[in-house]
């Protein structure tokens, strides 16, 4: 026998393997982007739900029980306003160090803040340093959410097969709801076991202490992916980022930030309201029974779920716009009968319409994750893409729980809070009108 017999012949590399293998990678890369994100929102919905139940007495004690939940809801805001500080730090590490790095640093800051959260002295036990302390934590939660919303959706959509950016990308926006079902599915049996008193005195701190099963979790998943193809293209080609992305992108595309914060905004306060601050109205001034609202809120959100996959099908296949305009004009439309339904303080009502507002809320942000990013160039994508939402969930939801706490309180009906989502949303209808198109923008530039 020759030597060329006992030759092993190479296996042809074909266009059909290579595409195979791209849409595996792409496939293992959204599932990462999901499961940090996921945990992410797992954090947030847990803070949210605590604010709304627990940390007003515990942290921040006064003869008023509304003041004390304005203080609670003041530290939900203060993360909202930390991430602008996350979307420089993580932005300039996305756009010239790598988007993996950065993704993987947000949630290592992201699970240092809730653990502590959840290993904190309250205010009988500490004093003034208790608030200190939980202000401090909710703040670096913040810095770390600042990073973590346009990372996961920009690794996916940039290893995206041609034609499914908006599918990949959507994979991360499952993750806010996902997160609040999963922090529902442990405060409901929580609740059910120690009862109000119990979680009130010391189980709160059971949800936060879980999350660090989920950070490992999430760490792993994330030291396994592989980097921006875009991005390690663009390093190769030497096209370096700005030293400073966000000084570029305020300077070259202003009207485009403006507007991209503007298309986000009212979908953000109604999500917000709908998760957050209902948790808390409902129960307070309107005597719906606490686990009734959690679980219309929680089966609203499984309903946005299931949408989320083929919203962004069809956003794939018929452009960001019409999708996201749809959605917009419906949340419009809704806002007022969806919170109008707490006046009826039944169950099943309650929970058709928020249903019906989130599967709205779906359509307008499904696609929004793969449109944001298409609104800038790779050299200040991670950036770009970043600011725009972090600022309109910011505005738009951060502030939600605190303006309509005053709305509320000076306006007696549920009615107030449709009129104040259904404003926001009216302005996102217009700032999507102003924007062109995405679907066919070249991602590698």
């Amino acid at each position: 026998m020759s030597e060329t017999d006992n030759r092993v012949e190479p296996v042809p590399v074909t266009a059909s393997s290579t595409a195979t293998a791209q849409k595996s990678t792409a496939s293992r890369v959204a599932v990462a982007s999901l499961v940090g994100t996921i945990i992410e929102y797992y954090d947030f919905a847990v803070y949210g739900t605590a604010a709304a139940l627990v940390l007003g007495p515990a942290f921040f004690p006064s003869g008023n029980a509304t003041v004390s939940t304005l203080a609670a809801f003041l530290t939900v805001a203060a993360a909202f306003v930390a991430r602008p500080i996350g979307v420089v730090v993580f932005g300039s590490i996305g756009d010239r160090l790598g988007r993996k790095r950065a993704l993987f640093l947000s949630l290592v800051l992201m699970g240092v803040a809730t653990v502590g959260v959840g290993l904190l002295p309250t205010y009988e036990t500490a004093g003034l340093a208790a608030p200190v302390l939980l202000v401090a934590l909710r703040l670096l939660q913040g810095v770390s959410m600042g990073g973590e919303w346009g990372g996961a959706v920009l690794l996916a959509a940039e290893h995206a097969p041609p034609g499914r950016r908006a599918l990949y990308a959507s994979f991360p926006q499952a993750g806010p709801p996902l997160g609040f079902l999963l922090s529902s599915a442990v405060i409901l049996p929580t609740l059910a076991i120690v009862g109000k008193d119990g979680f009130a005195e010391w189980a709160w701190r059971i949800p936060f202490l879980l999350s660090t099963v989920l950070i490992v979790l999430g760490l792993w998943v994330r030291a396994r992916i592989t980097e921006s193809p875009v991005f390690e293209e663009r390093s190769t080609a030497e096209a370096p980022a700005a030293r400073f992305p966000l000084a570029a992108l305020i300077r070259e595309y202003p009207g485009r930030l403006l507007l991209g914060v503007g298309a986000a905004l009212g979908g953000a306060a109604t999500y917000y309201l709908a998760t957050v601050y209902s948790l808390s109205y409902g129960p307070a001034a309107l005597g719906i029974p606490q686990p009734t609202m959690l679980t219309a809120a929680s089966i609203a959100a499984a309903a946005d779920v299931i949408v989320t996959i083929p919203v962004a099908i069809m956003a794939d296949r018929i452009g960001r716009r019409p999708v996201m305009l749809a959605g917009a004009v419906g949340s419009v439309l809704w806002a007022l009968p969806m919170f109008g339904s707490l006046q009826t303080r039944d169950g099943v009502l309650i929970t058709l319409a928020f249903a019906v507002g989130l599967v709205l809320f779906v359509m307008m942000f499904a696609p929004m994750a793969a449109f944001l990013p298409e609104l800038f160039p790779a050299r200040m994508r991670y950036t770009g893409a970043s600011a725009t939402f972090i600022l309109a969930v910011t505005l738009g939801g951060g502030f939600a729980p605190l303006v309509a706490t005053w709305l509320t309180s000076h306006w007696q009906s549920p009615l107030v809070l449709g009129l104040y989502a259904g404003a926001l949303c009216l302005i996102s209808l217009g700032c999507i009108l102003a924007l062109p198109e995405t679907r066919d923008k070249d991602f590698s530039l």
